[in-house]
């Protein structure tokens, strides 16, 4: 990662933080060609999902003080040819500092051995949860601190499953990005990598460009 960061440049108000996800947040035009925008499309950068004690994620808000934004941009390949739609979000969290970031990762983590399934919503569950965790330098990490994958399997009381789940999330100093990709009928795990991969790779290259050091 040839990268230098330039501390003028790090985000150090709720504003900072809220400016920097909008502009790093991946869109449907970064995951590949006909993804289209999901309804309810961005959420609101003042609060986040947490995974409570019962395996249960919900919205939380406001923020931790160590938080200065999260954003989630929602999308999805349409359901098209007998296959059903490929849904994805792309998330950035802007933290305070490199050690609330680390942390978030850390957690993660943590989370797929305590809660290896989870309820993602009333309709929405992922089973038999596997992560790896990856610092830069490792594991074929050359292009973040640190970096995070999980897999899993979806299951949807609309799309039915199981179906594959990709979690992707990468960490830049406070700063980390990720993308959640849900499968559904005849959707394969190379569709699904392709988009994730797409996606996480131009976050973090905007990311680089707005908080790099002039050269």
């Amino acid at each position: 990662m040839d990268f230098t960061p330039d501390p003028g440049r790090a985000p150090k108000t709720a504003a900072d933080g809220v400016r920097l996800a909008r502009t790093v947040a991946a869109g449907p035009e970064h995951f590949g060609p006909g993804f289209v925008r999901r309804a309810p499309y961005e959420s609101d950068p003042a609060g986040w999902a947490v995974l409570d004690g019962d395996c249960l994620w919900q919205r939380q808000s406001p923020l931790p003080s160590g938080v200065l934004a999260s954003l989630t941009r929602r999308s999805e390949l349409p359901a098209q040819g007998g296959k059903g739609p490929l849904r994805v979000s792309a998330v950035v969290t802007v933290h305070r500092d490199v050690s609330g970031a680390d942390w978030e990762l850390a957690r993660t983590l943590e989370e797929a051995l305590r809660c290896p399934q989870q309820q993602l919503s009333r309709t929405e569950k992922i089973t038999d949860l596997l992560s790896q965790g990856t610092v830069f330098g490792a594991g074929g990490n050359r292009y973040a601190d640190d970096a995070l994958g999980e897999l899993g399997k979806y299951h949807s009381d609309e799309l039915g499953g199981p179906h594959h789940y990709y979690w992707d999330q990468a960490r830049i100093g406070q700063v980390t990005v990720a993308v959640v990709s849900k499968g559904s009928k005849g959707r394969t795990k190379e569709e699904l990598d392709e988009a994730t991969s797409a996606a996480v790779s131009s976050m973090l290259i905007r990311l680089q460009q707005e908080l790099e050091a002039a050269q």
